[in-house]
């Protein structure tokens, strides 16, 4: 304890600090108990009995000295929102700078059967979807990332879906860092889609170059029967930036869950998705597409929980690496006793363009039912000869071959993007991104 104390000093003041004025005794109490289980357990730093961890060293996050940032939201315009970040007239938007709510840069026009708001403001209203559900799903017995954001639980983003509601235009949650140094923020989201209801939502973390921060983000969305959710996850954060996101997603009977993750920019990243499909009939599609260059190091740990009959769920991830950096992929999925009829698979691609960079991937199926139908698969390597002299002999020049190979690997992923703004987004985006290479033999 005392060790623990001592290595997260920032963490323990920033934390008596906070003012618990004006929140109920329900989350004071939640955020008391998060607060305590860090102080016992503190980061995952050990290296032995360490699973999830294994191929990731969050030892750099542990030894910074982070202090909470509180007073960002005045350090950028309008414009330069819209230069980083993509945004979409006329959607709802909630703009979070340095884990401080702007309202200048929200907007937030009424949508019949949809609350969007703050969580602060939210609680403050005494919703009780909130107190139903906030903190029930990521517990903070797994991990201490969890419980460091439930322990400095202040605001964040809430959004409800009323029953049989369909929202056509995508609700966007934009998460900045600035140009603070050495701060850490922790975003919480929830998310309650009501039963029949269909959505689509973006969350997006932006950093402005040269930021050393930290983001600890801690995500909950409860699924009721039938609801769908689209939700895509976007990551372009600085190149010294840490990225911890945690998200737990609950399905009921009948819910189809869809989630598309892009992962572009940062410079020590986790992303930790665990679905739980606690319905007959209940679906989810996991998709995400990461690109490292440098010395990024972007760990993707993600798992599904197959609770009930009948349910089916896929699981593809792809990754590009260059330069010396590295990526982790992680992907469980777990068959229950009496979940009959399960159907799913996954499955890890990598496009490996330099010697000096590594992948370790881990596809795992534990199944403890009969009647199923599951497989997984995992592959690494480079682009072999034979297609890139097709590519040549069209009268293709290596390079313009090379980069088209590489955008057609990743456009597998992002052509899967329902919306149009947020695909031609990507396009660029990940175009952009590719390097000047030539497969070489």
């Amino acid at each position: 304890m005392t060790q623990t104390l001592a290595r997260y000093e920032q963490y323990t003041t920033d934390f008596h600090s906070l003012d618990g004025a004006g929140q109920p005794s329900w989350l004071r109490e939640i955020r008391a108990a998060a607060w305590e289980r860090f102080l016992n357990v503190g980061l995952p730093t050990a290296r032995r009995g360490n699973e999830p961890y294994k191929y990731t060293n969050v030892a750099p996050i542990a030894d910074a000295e982070l202090a909470l940032a509180l007073n960002g939201s005045g350090e950028l315009s309008a414009d330069e929102l819209s230069g980083i970040a993509p945004l979409q007239d006329g959607c709802p938007r909630l703009v979070f700078v340095d884990g401080s709510y702007s309202e200048t840069l929200s907007s937030l026009p009424t949508l019949e059967g949809v609350n969007i708001s703050t969580l602060a403001d939210t609680i403050q209203s005494d919703n009780g979807a909130v107190a139903a559900h906030l903190a029930q799903y990521a517990d903070i017995e797994e991990d201490g990332f969890i419980a460091l954001n439930t322990a400095f639980i202040r605001d964040g983003a809430f959004i409800e879906i009323v029953a049989d509601v369909s929202v056509e235009s995508p609700l966007h949650l934009v998460f900045v860092s600035t140009d603070g140094v050495q701060t850490v923020s922790h975003p919480r989201i929830l998310v309650v889609a009501g039963q029949g209801s269909n959505a689509t939502i973006v969350e997006s973390y932006i950093g402005v170059p040269g930021n050393r921060c930290l983001t600890n983000s801690v995500a909950e969305i409860v699924l009721e029967d039938d609801a769908t959710l689209e939700h895509y996850r976007l990551l372009m954060e600085s190149e010294d930036a840490f990225h911890v996101g945690v998200a737990r997603v609950q399905q009921s009977t009948g819910s189809a869950y869809n989630s598309k993750v892009f992962e572009r920019q940062v410079g020590l990243g986790r992303f930790d998705l665990y679905t739980s499909l606690d319905g007959e009939n209940s679906s989810c599609d996991l998709k995400g597409l990461y690109f490292t260059s440098g010395r990024q190091h972007m760990d993707n740990y993600i798992n599904i929980n197959h609770e009930e009959p009948y349910a089916t769920s896929r699981l593809y991830y792809k990754g590009i690496l260059d330069g010396r950096s590295r990526a982790v992929f992680g992907g469980t999925v777990y068959v229950q006793p009496g979940a009959i009829k399960t159907d799913s698979h996954q499955e890890d691609k990598n496009l490996v363009l330099s010697p000096n960079a590594e992948v370790d991937s881990k596809p795992s199926l534990f199944i403890y039912a009969d009647d199923v139908k599951c497989g997984h698969g995992a592959t690494a390597g480079n682009i072999d000869l034979d297609t890139v002299f097709y590519m040549r002999s069209r009268g293709i020049d290596l390079e313009t071959a090379s980069r088209l190979l590489i955008y057609g690997f990743a456009s597998e992923i992002i052509d899967t993007v329902e919306d149009d703004f947020l695909r031609d987004y990507l396009e660029r985006l990940f175009l952009d991104s590719l390097p000047s290479y030539k497969f070489e033999f």
